[in-house]
């Protein structure tokens, strides 16, 4: 087993798991722990919520981690939150 297989900062994008948040419209709706946004079914607005900060911010080995098409959408969604 290598440290890739068992890295516990990078397991919520590695292997998504569903979450609940709140639309603005009120609703819960489901997104995926990697996911910043998703549209809501209910009223087909954009609905989005910050990543959680995690070793990807800072590992010299996170895009080998995770994968380089799965790190460009996380440094993508992290933009401008204060996490770069």
């Amino acid at each position: 087993m290598s440290f890739f297989d068992t890295c516990p900062g990078s397991k919520r994008v590695k292997e998504p798991f569903p979450e609940n948040i709140k639309c603005s419209c009120g609703k819960e709706i489901e997104i995926w722990s990697d996911e910043t946004e998703t549209i809501c079914p209910y009223c087909r607005q954009k609905a989005g919520r910050c990543l959680p900060g995690s070793c990807l911010d800072w590992c010299s080995v996170a895009k080998e981690c995770i994968g380089a098409e799965k790190f460009a959408r996380y440094k993508e969604h992290s933009k401008g939150k204060g996490r770069e």
